[in-house]
């Protein structure tokens, strides 16, 4: 397995990896750097340059010391900076930023990972300006910069100052800021690009129309029109400059709620002007208190930076230019069709440029929409081979708003009013003209008739047009469909006679849900738990059907599993696995389960689009999550009848995730990414809107099957999981270096915002995990272990006890580099076998592990990288689990959990979770116990990020208490 290392090289971003094998070279040569072909097949780009990079590496004469990544031991003693030469690729930066998102290489890629996450928040809140610069030769680029200001700018500072050496190359090394600059640029630039695929004029005539041009599409030159580029100057200045400690904000003011008879009064709205804290937005100061004379906390010269803000805010509002008519400036009158205006257009704008905006609670929500209701033709039909969503049903439409259903006579007198707010039954609503007109439409066209139960379902789960669809009442197979009860529809399927197993009962309705689904040619997401039989469901269901091949795409670490589990559970299946040099497409032909990994699926997409699949079936379906890589277009560019979806958190960060697996299940389901994101990821993730919540629950429940191993009513053959806190003090020296690590970082933290607080709260929790692992950790100084940590010895005593019982543990850390230092440090001070398993060990390597752990009688150790080991592992073999360092996200940490507690154990499951007494990992703990995450309002999962928390909070958090040491 290859470790990709990522360097910016001037024009873009460089991928170089290491092998575990050495290379031929000559002298200066890097003996461990892959060659070109395997690195452009692990990186899956074409295109680009192939520099040779010289690299200034620490190491000895004779090689570079090996990156912590590869697990390889280092042997040099005193390394010292040596410059290697090393083969590289460097792909278009578009392409560059899909594979640091899809790429788990090493620290430079995670790293510009960040990098690329930071370009695209700025990209998203409209961080950028378009900008006309020269180029070499006397030509000109139009470009789109960053704007990093304030909070951006400190976590800039901070991401310069984490920047790996190694990601910046050659002899004559260059400031690290320089070079993040230099690369946000280019990542900025190429996401703005992205996000605009249209041109910005569709006839370039002038010079200026030609640098508009430019600035879509992939190439940015154009002529240079001097007085243009010192005004695009001019205006970035201006943007960079207006950053201070308080900012202009505009809140928009309802009448004063009158009489229903009296609503199509058009007056009383208005915008109060007030200043707002930066950094604390609850500090709000109207205007007509500032004219007084009112001190305004940490704005010494308040008059001054309201007119000036104001200035600057009536070049994008200029409605605003009424209001500063006269000398103190406290609000703007608007008639309702203002009123409108600014809600949406003069709002998003204001917001994006960095003014405060405050909008009434139903701004948004209250919306004019549609009501469906459906009924079948035959309610008692049997659906088959579609049949059931190919039917006619009869349907009505109404029209709605908040719930209640508006008749014609009501419409018509929203239309007479010609007025884009209103107030229905007592609620406000936004109605523009292109929804009135729409409304009207649906009353004066068909608004009852017959239509395929298809059409229906893509409406109701879509929802998008211009007018949404608000509520739905349908009966037969839609109505199951929708309500949630398909379950009722189910006709139970008992063991197939092909499997070579029994089915447990919730394994035959998980085939006999799968199976419902592919008889109305649909797709779904099997997300049970880990080590619930995922796998058998699925072969149950090959077998089951038995017409045409299956595509079974999974990670490179899962293909021996699939091997092994069709040949126990299905022999009669033909399987075929798809990979590797020898890999041959004429072989497809002949077998019924065809395997191959996402790479290979990737590359070799032109081969397997040619094959008329029966089913697609992605396991560890998680892989896909970012809609954008390369794997997962691939996989979606695929054609098959049905497509399954196999994955125990169909949400591990961001609903977007969910969109993209579903998109890969039912394409075009869920409508596109920017109407998803509009209808439920951002009022989901940003305000907890639990109308959409329920929306999305509604729209995606009947295509997500979800049962946890923990319900009695689903498995109760299990034994038992016991989960210990163990509770570890620390080391005089661990306090020290805790305290010295709060101190240096919570102030960084009360002053900043957004990403860089993001940032540094992210920063600060990974430093003080460390220094609760141990010293060594966080020092990285190669320094004894041995009497240091808490949590070091009270592994040792656990490890101890167990192999003392004659059993075998799991030990999992998110850190490879801590694996690293305890694997040589335990398998001495126990005198037993301690294997270590991490993600730079080749599969066969991987393999062989897994088998001497499983099969030798002996007890031993199994040490594990969370990240590389998480998931698709069978180790049975294990009674005891421990937990060395806690993980984000309680999801994954149960899945690692799964790797020892799933269908074949036959002993109970002591489960340990080393947490260090009195420090931030016990408060982790406790928030991680008590709050509710996104994917579990959604789909059932569960995850919980501490950057949610106030400032308030994370000082509780960090603090260091008494108990903490020993």
């Amino acid at each position: 397995m290859l470790v990709v290392h990522g360097v910016w090289a001037g024009e873009g971003l460089a991928f170089w990896a290491e092998q575990p094998a050495r290379a031929a070279g000559g002298p200066g040569r890097h003996p461990f750097a892959a060659p070109v072909p395997a690195l452009r097949e692990a990186l899956g780009v074409d295109g680009g340059d192939e520099p040779e990079l010289a690299l200034l590496l620490p190491g000895t004469a004779k090689e570079p010391m090996p990156s912590p990544e590869t697990g390889r031991p280092a042997t040099a003693t005193r390394p010292r900076l040596r410059v290697w030469r090393v083969p590289a690729v460097v792909p278009p930066v578009s392409a560059a930023l899909r594979v640091v998102d899809a790429c788990d290489g090493s620290a430079t890629v995670r790293h510009w990972a960040a990098a690329a996450g930071f370009a695209r928040d700025l990209v998203r809140r409209g961080r950028v300006v378009p900008r006309l610069v020269a180029a070499p030769g006397g030509a000109c680029r139009a470009v789109w910069e960053p704007v990093v200001t304030r909070g951006d700018a400190a976590y800039f500072r901070e991401l310069a100052l984490a920047m790996p050496p190694a990601s910046r190359t050659s002899e004559v090394e260059r400031p690290s800021g320089e070079v993040l600059w230099e690369a946000l640029g280019a990542f900025t630039d190429a996401l703005v690009r992205e996000a605009l695929p249209e041109p910005l004029v569709e006839r370039a005539v002038t010079a200026r129309e030609r640098w508009l041009a430019a600035l879509t599409g992939p190439d940015g030159s154009c002529p240079d029109v001097p007085g243009l580029r010192e005004e695009l100057d001019r205006w970035r200045e201006t943007v960079v400059s207006a950053e201070g400690a308080a900012r202009v904000c505009f809140r928009l003011v309802e009448p004063v709620e009158e009489d229903e008879a009296d609503r199509d009064l058009d007056a009383g709205w208005r915008v109060e002007l007030a200043l707002q804290g930066v950094e604390d937005p609850s500090l709000y100061v109207p205007a007509v208190r500032v004219w007084r004379g009112e001190p305004v906390a940490g704005v010494p010269a308040a008059e001054r930076e309201l007119l000036a803000g104001l200035g600057r805010a009536v070049r994008l509002y200029p409605e605003l230019e009424r209001a500063l008519r006269v000398a103190e400036p406290g609000e703007l009158v608007l008639d309702t069709a203002g009123a409108f205006g600014f809600l949406r257009e003069a709002a998003p704008l204001l917001q994006a440029a960095g003014f405060g905006v405050l909008l009434p609670r139903w701004a948004g929500r209250n919306r004019l929409g549609l009501k469906v209701t459906a009924r079948s033709k035959d309610p008692g039909a049997v659906a088959g081979q579609g049949l059931g969503l190919r039917e006619l049903v009869g349907f009505r439409v109404d029209l709605a708003v908040a719930g209640e259903t508006i008749g014609e006579e009501e419409l018509a007198e929203l239309a007479r009013l010609k007025v884009p707010l209103v107030r229905v039954r007592g609620r406000w609503v936004e109605l523009d003209e292109r929804q009135l007109a729409a409304a009207l439409r649906v009353v004066g066209g068909e608004r009852a008739g017959e239509a395929p139960a298809a059409d229906l379902l893509r409406q109701v789960v879509r929802g998008d047009g211009e007018l949404p669809l608000l509520e739905v009442d349908a009966d037969g197979v839609l109505g199951d469909l929708l309500s949630g009860e398909a379950e009722r529809r189910l006709r139970p399927i008992g063991t197939p006679a092909g499997i070579d197993a029994t089915l447990r009962p919730y394994q035959e309705r998980g085939l006999a849900w799968l199976s419902f689904l592919s008889e109305l040619g649909l797709g779904g997401i099997l997300a049970d738990d880990m080590g619930l039989g995922k796998t058998i469901t699925t072969l149950a269901l090959l077998v089951h059907e038995g017409t045409g091949p299956t595509l079974l795409v999974c990670p490179m670490s899962l293909l021996g599993n699939w091997q092994r589990e069709a040949a126990r559970f299905a022999p009669g299946l033909r399987v075929y696995t798809h990979h590797g040099p020898g890999r041959d497409p004429a072989l497809i032909a002949g077998a019924d389960l065809v395997l191959t990994t996402y790479g290979t699926a990737q590359r070799d997409l032109e081969a397997l689009r040619e094959v008329s699949w029966r089913r697609v079936v992605c396991d560890e379906a998680q892989a896909i999550k970012n809609s954008g890589t390369l794997q997962a277009r691939a996989v979606r560019a695929i054609p098959a009848a049905q497509r399954l979806a196999l994955t125990g958190t169909p949400v591990e960060n961001h609903l977007a995730e969910l969109w993209s697996i579903m998109e890969f299940a039912n394409q075009g389901l869920l409508g596109t990414r920017a109407g998803f994101r509009e209808r439920f990821q951002e009022p989901i993730e940003a305000r907890q809107d639990e109308e959409a919540a329920h929306a999305l629950r509604r729209a995606t429940g009947p295509f997500i099957l979800r049962r946890v191993k923990t319900d009695k009513s689903v498995i109760s053959d299990l034994p038992e999981k016991l989960e210990i806190k163990e509770w570890c003090p620390l080391t005089t020296e661990q306090a020290s270096l805790y305290q010295a690590v709060v101190d240096d970082m919570l102030g960084k933290i009360d002053g900043s915002e957004g990403i860089e607080r993001r940032g540094l709260v992210l920063a600060t929790v990974a430093k003080l995990k460390q220094v609760c692992n141990h010293p060594a950790h966080l020092l990285k100084d190669g320094s004894r272990l041995a009497g240091r940590s808490g949590k070091l010895q009270r592994l040792e005593q656990l490890a101890e006890e167990i192999l003392a019982e004659g059993e075998k543990a799991l030990v999992f850390t998110q850190y490879t580099e801590f694996g690293a230092m305890l694997q040589p440090y335990l398998a001495r001070r126990l005198d037993r076998p301690v294997l270590w398993l991490h993600g730079g060990l080749p599969k066969k390597a991987r393999d062989r592990l897994v088998d001497r752990f499983q099969e030798d009688g002996e007890p031993m150790l199994f040490l594990l990288s969370l990240r590389a080991a998480g998931v698709g592992l069978n180790l049975t073999a294990a009674s005891h689990v421990v937990h060395v360092d806690r993980w984000w996200n309680p999801a994954v940490e149960d899945q690692a959990t799964d790797r020892a507690f799933r269908i074949g154990q036959r002993k109970n499951v002591q489960v340990r979770k080393l947490i260090c007494a009195g420090t931030l990992e016990e408060r982790v703990d406790e928030l991680m116990e008590r709050k509710k995450a996104l994917a579990e309002r959604v789909v059932g999962t569960g995850e919980d990020w501490l950057t949610d928390l106030s400032t308030r909070e994370l000082r509780e958090v960090f603090r260091l208490t008494s108990e903490a040491v020993a």
